[in-house]
């Protein structure tokens, strides 16, 4: 399916800020940027790199006043969610170098405590896809999904303690219990056509049977629509913006997601 994605956040800068933003989508197996505007306002100069994940982010410092920063993108993405009950777990000694960091603990995945409750959740299931389809599950039937109710990231033990989350809490438990059965995952963020309410989304992947699959244990069934932005060990890692100095937060996002025609045909 064809989608235009975009994002426009406006802050009200008091002193000029250093930050760096994570907004541009990148082209990969399962979706194809085919343009893109991207706009500061007030323009200033920007120096923008990849990062150790892949991710593209730009540096810039921004002046004191109103600073608006809006990007949109039309973008080519799966009509479904490829899934593959049976495909089987990788040994750890087969994995590929770049995949190894998403087996160890992380910041907000506390993957060494929650060995004793992966096995629990995933008794007699097939190791691999199987395995982490029951904690998708697990996690939909058992840990509560409030979108728009929290703004700081918690660590998968806080969300196991409260039993309730936003999208990117959800997803650090789930990612916490597939490292705990040495199976990588990772935390994704980016855009969901018709996510209720409208919004930046975040869902995790497991690396099963040599390549990436999608979990998303807030939504009840997974479809197509998914558009990433960034890939990472947890929410510290895949921030659309981080900025240094005096706290500044947001006056206002908007957040769309529309389906279009596919005017690149020929």
């Amino acid at each position: 399916m064809w989608l235009r994605t975009s994002c426009e956040i406006t802050f009200d800068i008091a002193a000029p800020t250093p930050f760096i933003l994570m907004l541009r989508l990148r082209s990969g197996a399962q979706q194809w940027v085919a343009s893109e505007e991207y706009r500061l306002k007030p323009s200033v100069p920007v120096y923008e790199f990849t990062d150790m994940f892949g991710n593209l982010c730009q540096r810039l410092i921004a002046p004191p006043g109103p600073f608006a920063v809006a990007i949109s993108a039309d973008v080519k993405t799966s009509d479904q969610v490829d899934q593959a009950p049976g495909a089987p777990f990788v040994e750890v000694e087969y994995l590929p170098d770049g995949v190894l960091s998403y087996l160890l603990p992380s910041r907000y995945c506390e993957s060494d405590r929650f060995g004793e409750m992966a096995n629990s959740i995933t008794t007699g299931q097939q190791l691999g896809y199987d395995q982490v389809k029951a904690i998708e599950s697990w996690l939909r039937a058992t840990i509560g999904y409030e979108p728009g109710r929290s703004d700081i990231p918690v660590s998968a033990v806080e969300v196991n303690t409260r039993q309730w989350g936003v999208c990117r809490d959800l997803s650090h438990l789930g990612i916490a219990l597939c490292r705990s059965l040495s199976i990588p995952a990772r935390l994704v963020v980016g855009y969901l056509y018709g996510l209720k309410p409208m919004d930046l989304h975040a869902w995790f992947e497991a690396y099963i049977a040599g390549r990436w699959y999608t979990f998303d244990a807030t939504q009840a069934e997974l479809k197509g629509g998914y558009v990433a932005i960034g890939y990472g060990r947890d929410a510290a890692d895949v921030a659309i913006y981080n900025q240094f100095g005096p706290p500044v937060y947001p006056i206002t996002q908007d957040t769309r997601v529309q389906l279009i025609e596919d005017k690149y045909a020929r």
